[in-house]
C-alpha cells in the first residue's frame, strides 16, 4: 500500500486549517506589516521544495510555501473583514 498521498493529503488539511487562525491573530495583533513575514516564508519553502528530493516532504514544503502566500490574500481579506464589523478589531489600533 502506498501511503503518500493520505499523508500529504493529511497534512495539507492541517497546514490550511492552521494557516487560517493564524491569519486571523496576525491581522489582529501585529496588522498588515505581517505580510513580508509571509512572503518570505512562502518563497523560501517553495525554493527549498525544488531540492529536497524525497516527494512527501517536497510536496509538503509546497503546499507550506503557497498557503503562505494565499495568506498574505487573507490578511488583507482579513482587514476588510474587521472594517465590516465580522470580527473584533484590536482595541489598540
Amino acid at each position: 500500500m502506498n501511503f503518500a498521498g493520505i499523508i500529504v493529503g493529511a497534512c495539507t488539511f492541517l497546514i490550511i486549517g492552521l494557516c487560517h487562525p493564524l491569519v486571523i491573530k496576525a491581522e489582529y495583533y501585529i496588522g498588515l506589516k505581517i505580510w513580508p513575514f509571509f512572503l518570505v516564508v512562502g518563497l523560501a519553502c517553495i525554493a527549498a521544495a525544488l531540492f529536497v528530493s524525497d516527494d512527501i516532504v517536497s510536496s509538503l514544503l509546497a503546499v507550506l510555501g503557497f498557503s503562505s502566500l494565499w495568506s498574505i490574500h487573507e490578511l488583507f481579506a482579513q482587514k476588510k473583514r474587521v472594517e465590516k464589523g465580522w470580527f473584533p478589531k484590536h482595541p489598540e489600533k
